[in-house]
C-alpha cells in the first residue's frame, strides 16, 4: 500500500488514534475507553472515526453538531422552578459496551424487575415477608410510599410492573452495580430515544459499522404489553403526563408521538361507571389504559391525596374493576426507598435462591439499633441520605451527604436527629465511578458517568430490555457518586454486536393495519391549545401590523409625508384599545416612538407583541405532539434584539409568516389543524371588523382608507380592481363583503362556518348546533350588506357577534372547568 504524503492531512483513522493516545495518556487510567482491549478497543475507535470523519477531525465541531441534532428533534428538559425549558446536553461521544458484557447487564436488570414484582405482590398481599421476620414492618408501613388503599387489589393482568428502569455504576475495576431502583415513573426512554436518533443522524456509518443494537424492540414490548392487558382488542392508549411544566415534557410529548398514545392530563379524563373517558371534541372515548408520568399519590384524590388538582376522581376504582391499566400499578413506589436497598440481596436469595446479578450499593437502614450504631462509628466513611426519599431534620435539604465534610454544627444536628428518628436515615458506601471520554473543546477529557437501563414487559408477560438506555455525565471530574448528582452531559449508549442486527421498526407490516387519514382521537384540551395558539398568532400579528404601519408611515424618514393627525389617532385607538400600551401624551415623533416600542417589547401587564408571543409559546410548548418541529422552534425563538425598531418588527413578521405558512402547508388537514385554522380566522375576522369600525366612526379620509387597506393588507388588491384613487364603497367592499378577498371579513367568515359544518357534532338529528347557528347567522347578516351602507354600528354588531361566537365554539368543543360529562348528545366510545 502506498504511503501517504508527507504533507497529506491525517485520515480519520490517524486523528482518532492521536485522540485515543492523547486521552489516554493523561491521569486517568482506569475508564473504560483507556482499559479497553482487543473488539472493545477496536469499537471505541471505529466511533471516533465517524466523529472525525462528520465534523472535519474537529471535536468541537462534533459537539456543536450533536447539540445541533438534538435541538432539531426538540430535545429539551425543565429544571423544578423555572419556566423556559433548557436544551438537551448531548455528548457526541457514545458510550461503547460489547454485546457480551451488556447480556450481563439484561439477566441482572432483568432478575432484579422480577424480584420487584415478587416483593411487591407480597407486601400488597400475604405479607409473609413481614410476618416471617425478612424485613421489618416499618420499612413498609413506615415509607410514604407505601400505598395502604391499595393492599390486596389486583390490577388487570396481575402484574404489577409493566416498566421497570434502574440506575447503573461501574466502578473503575468494571464491576456493574445500581445506585437506584425506578418504578414510579422511570423518566428516561423517551430522551433515550431522542439521544439514538440525534447520533444515528450525525455519525450514519455506526450503526453498519458496528451492528448496533436496535431500541425498536424494546418500544414494540413496551406497547404490545400494555395492550395486551386491555379489555379490548384495539385499545385506546395514554400517556398521562402532569403537564408541560413537569420537568421532563418534552420527552414525554416525543415518546407519546412514537408509541402512538395520546398525551393526556388529568383534565382530559373522567370516571364514569368505574371506566375512564377522555374528553374530545366528538364526546367522550373510552381510555383502556396509561402508561403514567404521575407521581402515584396524586392519580386520583379520592383515594389518596384529596388536594390533588391533577389526578382524575374515580381512576383507581376504575383500575379495581379491571377496566384500566395503570402501568406500572400505583403501589410499585414503594420499593423506592433506599432503605429498602439494605434488605434486596437477601431477598433475593430468599425469593430466588440467586445473588443479585447486579448488587447494589452497599446499603445500611439505621432503623435497626445495632445498624445505626454502626453506622455513627463509620460515619466518616460513609454517604448518610434520608431513607424513604423525605428530608429528615438533620437533612434540610434532603440529599445524601458526605459524612466526613459535616460541619461540627451539620454533625450534631444529624446525630441528635438520628438518635430520635433513626429510621428516617441509611448508610451508604462511597461509590467511585468509571469514567468516559467527553469532547471538551478540541481535546477529549475523563468525566464520571452513569447508566439508566429500561425494562419492559411484553405481551407474553416476557421482560424485554432497551439495549443502552442513556448515560449521564458528571461535569465534576471528581469519580465520587455523590459529586457527579444529575450529571450535565448525556451521551447514546451504543451496544455493538459481532453479528448483523435485523433491521425493525414500529411500523406495521403491510396489510395488518386497517387504513385511516386521520390521527384519531382529539382530546377536547388539545383542540383549545390549537384554537388558541391560531388566535394570539392572528393577534400578535394584527397589532405588528398596526405597529408598523405607524412607525413606517410617521416615524421613518424615507417614506414620504407623515399620516394626517386623525389618522394617525386612529391607529393610536388600535393600539390602546388592544391593551398594548398607554395612550401616549402627544402624537409627535418622540411620543410616538416610545409608544410603538412599549406596545411591542412591554413588560408587566401590557397585552403586547411580547406578551402575545410568551403566550403563544406556552400553548406551543404544551402541543409539541401535535406541532412539528420547525414550528415549535419558531415559537421558542427569542424576541428580536438587534437593529432598530421597525427592523425587530420586521423580523417578527417574518417570523409570522413563517408560522403561517408552516401551518398552511404543514399540517394535515385533521380536526387540530381546523381548530387552529378556526382560531386564525375568528381573531382575523374580529380584527377587521373592529379596524373598519374604528376606521368608519366618521367620515373616512383618503389617509384612513389608505391605512385601512394597508392593515387589512389589500392594497395590491385594490389597484388590481381599481385604476382610479382609493374610495369609501369600494374598499370596504373589498375589505368587508368580498368573499374572494383572503384577507377580507366575509372570508373569514365563510371559512368559519365551513370549519364549524365538518367539525363533529354530537346528535345525528340534522338541526344546527348553537356554535353553527351563530355562525350561519354572521353570515346571513353580512350576506346582505352592501359597501355604501356598511358603517360603524354594524361593524360593531359583528364583532360583538364573533365574540360570541368564540365563546359558542368553547362551551361546545373546549374543557369548561371541573364540568365532567356533556349530559346533552352524549357518546360514549
Amino acid at each position: 500500500m502506498a504511503s501517504r504524503a508527507a504533507d497529506a492531512p491525517p485520515d480519520a483513522g490517524e486523528i482518532a488514534e492521536r485522540w485515543i493516545a492523547d486521552y489516554c495518556s493523561g491521569p486517568v487510567k482506569s475508564d473504560m475507553l483507556c482499559a479497553a482491549r482487543g473488539v472493545e478497543r477496536e469499537a471505541w475507535l471505529t466511533a471516533f472515526e465517524e466523529i472525525a470523519t462528520t465534523s472535519a477531525g474537529s471535536l468541537a465541531t462534533a459537539r456543536e453538531r450533536a447539540q445541533r441534532q438534538a435541538d432539531d428533534i426538540g430535545t429539551g428538559y425543565r429544571i423544578a422552578g423555572e419556566n423556559d425549558e433548557r436544551p438537551w446536553p448531548l455528548s457526541p461521544v457514545p458510550l461503547m459496551i460489547g454485546e457480551r458484557e451488556w447480556q450481563g447487564i439484561a439477566d441482572g436488570i432483568v432478575q432484579r424487575a422480577d424480584l420487584m414484582e415478587a416483593i411487591l405482590q407480597d407486601i400488597y398481599g400475604e405479607g409473609k415477608l413481614v410476618s416471617g421476620g425478612r424485613i421489618p414492618a416499618a420499612l413498609v408501613t413506615g415509607s410514604p410510599f407505601f400505598l395502604r388503599p391499595m393492599q390486596h387489589l389486583t390490577p388487570p393482568g396481575g402484574y404489577q410492573l409493566q416498566f421497570f428502569a434502574a440506575d447503573l455504576c461501574r466502578d473503575p475495576t468494571g464491576e456493574w452495580r445500581v445506585l437506584a431502583d425506578h418504578l414510579r415513573a422511570g423518566t428516561g426512554s423517551g430522551y433515550a430515544l431522542e439521544n439514538r436518533l440525534a447520533i444515528a443522524r450525525m455519525l450514519g456509518g455506526l450503526q453498519s459499522r458496528l451492528n448496533i443494537s436496535r431500541h425498536a424492540p424494546f418500544f414494540a414490548a413496551l406497547r404490545d404489553g400494555i395492550a395486551a392487558l386491555c379489555n379490548r382488542s384495539d385499545p385506546r392508549i395514554g400517556l398521562l403526563t402532569a403537564g408541560r411544566y413537569n420537568q421532563s415534557y418534552a420527552e414525554q410529548a416525543h415518546l407519546a408521538r412514537y408509541l402512538g398514545f395520546l398525551l393526556v392530563e388529568g383534565a382530559d379524563l373522567s370516571v364514569l361507571d368505574d371506566t375512564v373517558y377522555v374528553r374530545t371534541i366528538a364526546g367522550m372515548k373510552r381510555i383502556d389504559a396509561l402508561l403514567r408520568r404521575l407521581d402515584p399519590r396524586m392519580l386520583d384524590p379520592l383515594t389518596f391525596d384529596s388536594k390533588s388538582t391533577i389526578g382524575v376522581p374515580g381512576l383507581i376504582d376504575a383500575m379495581a374493576m379491571g377496566n384500566v391499566v395503570l402501568s406500572n400499578a400505583p403501589r410499585s413506589g414503594a420499593l423506592e426507598a433506599p432503605a429498602f436497598s439494605a434488605y434486596l440481596p437477601a431477598l433475593a436469595l430468599r425469593m430466588t435462591g440467586q445473588d443479585l446479578k447486579l448488587p447494589n450499593i452497599a446499603t445500611w437502614w439505621c432503623g435497626d439499633e445495632d445498624v445505626r450504631d454502626h453506622v455513627e462509628r463509620e460515619l466518616d466513611r460513609m454517604l448518610i441520605g434520608p431513607a424513604f426519599g423525605v428530608a429528615p431534620l438533620g437533612l434540610p435539604d434532603g440529599k445524601a451527604v458526605l459524612g466526613s465534610s459535616l460541619s461540627d454544627d451539620q454533625r450534631e444536628l444529624l446525630l441528635a436527629d438520628l438518635a430520635r428518628r433513626p429510621q428516617d436515615y441509611v448508610g451508604q458506601e462511597i461509590v467511585h465511578l468509571s469514567t468516559m471520554p467527553v469532547a471538551n473543546g478540541d481535546g477529549l477529557v475523563a468525566r464520571p458517568f452513569t447508566l439508566r437501563v429500561f425494562a419492559a414487559r411484553g405481551p407474553e408477560g416476557e421482560w424485554s430490555v432497551l439495549p443502552g438506555g442513556f448515560a449521564r455525565i458528571g461535569d465534576n471530574p471528581d469519580p465520587r457518586a455523590v459529586l457527579m448528582g444529575e450529571g450535565s452531559w448525556s451521551a447514546d449508549v451504543c451496544v455493538h454486536c459481532a453479528e448483523p442486527v435485523d433491521p425493525m421498526s414500529l411500523l406495521p407490516a403491510p396489510g395488518s393495519v386497517r387504513l385511516r387519514r386521520n390521527p384519531g382521537t382529539l382530546p377536547s384540551r388539545v383542540a383549545d391549545n390549537m384554537f388558541w395558539l391560531g388566535r394570539y398568532l392572528e393577534r400578535g400579528e394584527a397589532l405588528l401590523t398596526v405597529i408598523r404601519v405607524l412607525l413606517g408611515n410617521s416615524i421613518s424618514a424615507d417614506t414620504g409625508a407623515a399620516l394626517a393627525p386623525a389618522t394617525l389617532q386612529h391607529l393610536v385607538d388600535l393600539i390602546t384599545g388592544a391593551g398594548a400600551a398607554m395612550p401616549p401624551p402627544s402624537l409627535d415623533r418622540n411620543a410616538l416612538v416610545e409608544f410603538a416600542r412599549a406596545a411591542l417589547e412591554g413588560e408587566g401587564d401590557a397585552q403586547s407583541v411580547r406578551a402575545i408571543n410568551r403566550l403563544a409559546r406556552t400553548i406551543g410548548d404544551g402541543s409539541r405532539e401535535r406541532l412539528a418541529a420547525d414550528m415549535v422552534r419558531l415559537l421558542e425563538a427569542p424576541f428580536p434584539q438587534k437593529g432598530g425598531l421597525l427592523d425587530r418588527a420586521g423580523s417578527l413578521q417574518r417570523r409570522y409568516a413563517a408560522l403561517a405558512g408552516l401551518s398552511a402547508e404543514h399540517m394535515a388537514r385533521t380536526d387540530a389543524w381546523a381548530f387552529h385554522d378556526l382560531g386564525r380566522r375568528v381573531e382575523r375576522a374580529q380584527e377587521i371588523a373592529h379596524m373598519a369600525r374604528i376606521f368608519l366612526a366618521a367620515e373616512p379620509t383618503h389617509d384612513d382608507l389608505l391605512t385601512l387597506l394597508d392593515l387589512a393588507d389589500s392594497q395590491i388588491s385594490y389597484r388590481q380592481r381599481y385604476m382610479s384613487g382609493v374610495a369609501r364603497a369600494p374598499a370596504i367592499d373589498l375589505i368587508v363583503c368580498d368573499p374572494g378577498n383572503p384577507r377580507g371579513l366575509a372570508f373569514q367568515i365563510a371559512a368559519i362556518n365551513a370549519h364549524l359544518a365538518a367539525l363533529p357534532v354530537l346528535s345525528d338529528d340534522g338541526i344546527a348546533e348553537p356554535q353553527q347557528a351563530k355562525g350561519q347567522a354572521i353570515a346571513a347578516k353580512l350576506s346582505v350588506a352592501r359597501a355604501e351602507r356598511v358603517d360603524a354600528a354594524l361593524l360593531g354588531e359583528l364583532e360583538q357577534e364573533l365574540g360570541r361566537l368564540s365563546d359558542a365554539i368553547s362551551r361546545r368543543y373546549f374543557l369548561q372547568g371541573a364540568e365532567p360529562l356533556r349530559a346533552e348528545g352524549l357518546t360514549l366510545a
